[in-house]
């Protein structure tokens, strides 16, 4: 029977598959020609930052899974947040609830959470504007957010560890 890891331990193998990720993304540029790349370049350009934006999902949701037994039931989110904002962490709280927005618009594109987010007045990082006339009924488009900027799965990893922390202890 495998052992089931830690929070901790699942964060650190995300930081690790991100900067593998990174790596292949900095590899895949620095073979571009710019604006004569190829098309097989660009390709897997995309599907170098779907890969990174895959990995940000499934780390909150590997996060909310391991944790989810803190709550009875309902969103999970929501009530860490209000538990969070309760004891008095409410930096902690603001963070956990932007990630868990930017892991919504990476799953599901415009919405509900992408319009949160970029109406945020201190958002943690940018999020780009779509097209107007993207339907919400369409697939996520790739990259809303930026997941490849300095600092975001460091930031990542640091809030859920903190908030795993917070819970457990109690």
């Amino acid at each position: 029977m495998e052992t089931e890891l830690s929070v901790p331990e699942l964060i650190a193998a995300a930081l690790a598959n991100a900067e593998t990720a990174k790596t292949q993304i900095a590899a895949i540029r620095s073979q571009m020609d710019g604006p004569n790349a190829s098309e097989a370049q660009a390709a897997d350009l995309r599907a170098a930052y779907v890969d990174l934006e895959w990995l940000a999902v499934d780390t909150f949701t590997l996060f909310e899974r391991r944790m989810q037994h803190h709550f009875k039931r309902g969103p999970f989110s929501r009530k860490l947040k209000a538990l969070l904002t309760e004891a008095g962490h409410t930096d902690l709280a603001d963070k956990v609830h932007q990630y868990y927005l930017v892991t919504n618009v990476l799953k599901h594109g415009t919405g509900a959470s992408y319009r949160e987010l970029l109406n945020l007045p201190d958002a943690l990082f940018p999020v780009k504007p779509t097209d107007p006339n993207h339907s919400e009924d369409e697939p996520a488009p790739s990259s809303l957010v930026d997941v490849d900027l300095p600092g975001f799965f460091e930031g990542l990893g640091a809030t859920l560890i903190e908030a795993s922390e917070f819970l457990e202890s109690r």
